[in-house]
């Protein structure tokens, strides 16, 4: 069902019927899903040890940025033990060039010595246990749950909060409920690859601050670019 112009998407207890929303909630996944069918994680990485510490490092960082100094990173410090044992100026030096790079150095040592204490240097596949670990957060936590162990997850870093917010697939002031809101309203099963498809768009097309509205697939859904049309 497409929505007639500007006809805002809402949710449960909206104008739309529920089960007009649940379909067009599934229209849109699967517009972004043909738009960017190869979407997926872009931090390099060959374990979940690499795919933690990366992610941790990407916090308020590019991925770009992050694999420009990962390469030399895991290079080496293969394994969470040889981290555990690196010298943070060393470390400090290797990933200088992203934000936060002091602080950084502290959580992925810290957490790689965790790993060796608690978990024999592997990386645990519990989100209750992944949050214990420095620098990891729930963003962080549900990427690696996703990612490097196929648990069906929404991580929302500030694409997905942007993209989700606009269109209307979520109407939250902060990630936690944006995530709540996108977990009741997408099919379990599509968790993950809604993630993905959401941070695509958001990097492609639907910028932050000049969002190719002209461009996009699911313009017509969109809470805000009827909003954009209505202010012209």
């Amino acid at each position: 069902m497409v929505p007639e112009k500007g006809k805002k998407l809402q949710g449960k207890g909206g104008n739309m019927a529920e089960q007009e929303y649940a379909k067009t909630v599934l229209t849109i996944l699967e517009l972004l899903e043909e738009r960017y069918p190869d979407a997926a994680c872009a931090l390099v990485h060959q374990n979940p040890f690499q795919l933690l510490v990366a992610t941790v490092l990407s916090a308020q960082t590019t991925d770009k940025s992050v694999n420009q100094v990962s390469c030399r990173l895991f290079e080496k410090y293969k394994t969470a033990v040889d981290l555990a044992n690196g010298n943070p100026q060393e470390v400090e030096e290797i990933i200088r060039t992203i934000g936060m790079y002091r602080t950084k150095t502290r959580n992925i040592i810290g957490l790689s010595r965790q790993l060796v204490s608690r978990y024999q240097g592997h990386v645990p596949e519990s989100y209750e246990e992944l949050i214990t670990l420095p620098g990891v957060g729930r963003k962080t936590a549900n990427v690696v749950l996703s990612v490097a162990f196929g648990q069906e997850r929404i991580a929302v870093d500030t694409h997905v909060f942007r993209v989700a917010n606009r269109i209307g697939l979520a109407q939250a002031k902060d990630v936690l409920t944006t995530e709540e809101q996108l977990m009741e309203r997408i099919p379990p099963q599509r968790w993950s690859r809604a993630h993905h498809s959401l941070i695509f768009h958001g990097r492609e097309l639907c910028d932050a601050r000049n969002p190719r509205c002209g461009e996009c697939p699911v313009a017509r859904y969109c809470k805000y670019y009827f909003s954009r049309e209505e202010n012209q």
